[in-house]
């Protein structure tokens, strides 16, 4: 009798265990970099209060460490349900079938559409005509210029053409008369400038399925021999070495005109300030003819799911969420990240901003690099490797463009192989 009574308990206890195990919420893992890691987690008590069967648990990743961590997370099957990808590292993560296939969270979804999204970002997810990941918050690069230098040299408007660029500097360089100072500042060892005034002039940076090199095309070789001049003839500094601090030169009038981002905005704030304070601004980027503005990079990042998580539903509800206009502004005021959602972009806070306003613009044109996994390689190594080359006349543009071709084929013979093999 007494057996049968302890055997009843043991049941009893087991069915109870069973009944919480039930009620527990489906934990959600989820791995944001840098500040976004710290400050999103602000951001998700409200999801939870709307999803109490979720418990949302957010890892904090270091930039500097971060592709690296996923990369080993990945190999070891241990990457987290929803991640943060710098939009650039997607075909990266495509390529390991590592991250899930969007496309049918997305045409049932009533809160995500394409169309919420600018063009030019929202594509940088989508290869192969399918969308991996949905735009989190953006970035883009534009003109700073300092506005009374600019008319002191004659000029009442930013240029807005390649050759009005050309002009203007050639007068910045005149009216301050000093060898030491320059019109723009275009670092010779930054990949960006060259890779942007390529994409404004239409060209196409790899060819055959993004399997070959294809910078000594005609439209590549046009703009970076465009930028190149700059250099060469005196009207921009070479490499970033003789710039210690960019804000201070931009103060001190070593160069007036600088391409960058965003999060520039509030140093140049903290910088030029009393009598300067209403000397500079920015313009979208000029164009190689009159169809202003020129294209720009289509930069941030981007909410994927992982391909082998068990819980995507969940994750799905909480890329919805971080996607809801509301929860975008909340995470600008946080932390003043760009806001994907062009409806945030119609609040009172971007629509009264003078510089936000210029963001805004430029987004309307903005393109992606090449959706490739060597990419970051290609463009951090090499293509900053050959400009170097060319503007300290160590190689000729042809020389350069043909060299650069070479190393990237080398690049992509792997590439190559897999994509004969895919066609067998």
């Amino acid at each position: 009798m007494y057996q049968v009574g302890k055997i009843a308990v043991l049941f009893l206890i087991f069915i109870l265990g069973c009944a919480n195990s039930e009620n527990d919420p489906t934990v959600l893992k989820f791995w944001a970099m840098g500040a976004e890691g710290e400050y999103v987690s602000q951001l998700l008590p409200e999801f939870e209060k709307e999803n109490p069967n979720i418990e949302v648990k957010v890892q904090q990743v270091p930039w500097t460490a971060a592709q690296e961590k996923l990369i080993t997370a990945f190999a070891s099957d241990k990457l987290p349900d929803v991640f943060q990808l710098g939009n650039t590292w997607v075909p990266q993560f495509h390529s390991l079938s590592a991250i899930e296939n969007l496309s049918e969270y997305v045409e049932k979804s009533t809160s995500i559409d394409e169309s919420n999204y600018f063009p030019g970002i929202w594509d940088t997810n989508v290869l192969d005509s399918t969308i991996y990941g949905i735009p989190w918050y953006i970035d883009t690069r534009v003109l700073y210029y300092r506005s009374d230098i600019l008319k002191r040299a004659g000029f009442d408007h930013p240029p807005r053409t390649w050759d009005e660029l050309y002009e203007i500097s050639k007068s910045i360089k005149k009216v301050l008369a000093d060898k030491n100072k320059y019109a723009i500042y275009l670092p010779s060892n930054e990949w960006a400038p060259f890779v942007i005034w390529g994409l404004q002039n239409n060209a196409a940076l790899l060819k055959s399925n993004n399997s070959y090199g294809n910078f000594s095309s005609p439209e590549f070789k046009e703009a970076f021999a465009f930028i190149t001049k700059f250099h060469k003839e005196k009207l921009a500094p070479i490499g970033m070495t003789e710039v210690n601090n960019v804000f201070q030169a931009f103060k001190d009038e070593y160069f007036s005109m600088y391409i960058s981002g965003p999060w520039n905005i509030k140093d140049f704030k903290l910088w030029l300030t009393d009598s300067l304070e209403n000397s500079w601004m920015i313009a979208p980027l000029p164009a190689p003819t009159d169809e202003y503005p020129g294209a720009s990079l289509a930069g941030g990042s981007s909410l994927v799911i992982n391909s082998k998580s068990e819980v995507k539903q969940e994750a799905w509800k909480l890329i919805e969420f971080l996607s809801r206009k509301k929860v975008q502004l909340e995470f600008y005021k946080l932390l003043n990240d760009l806001p994907a959602v062009k409806s945030a972009w119609m609040d009172s806070i971007f629509v009264n901003d003078k510089f936000l306003k210029v963001f805004y613009t430029q987004f309307l044109n903005v393109k992606a690099t090449p959706k490739i996994a060597e990419w970051e390689q290609i463009a951090f190594s090499k293509i900053q490797q050959y400009a170097e080359y060319t503007v300290r006349e160590v190689m000729t543009v042809d020389e350069a463009l043909a060299a650069l071709d070479k190393d990237i084929n080398e690049i992509l013979k792997k590439r190559r192989w897999l994509l004969d093999k895919n066609e067998q």
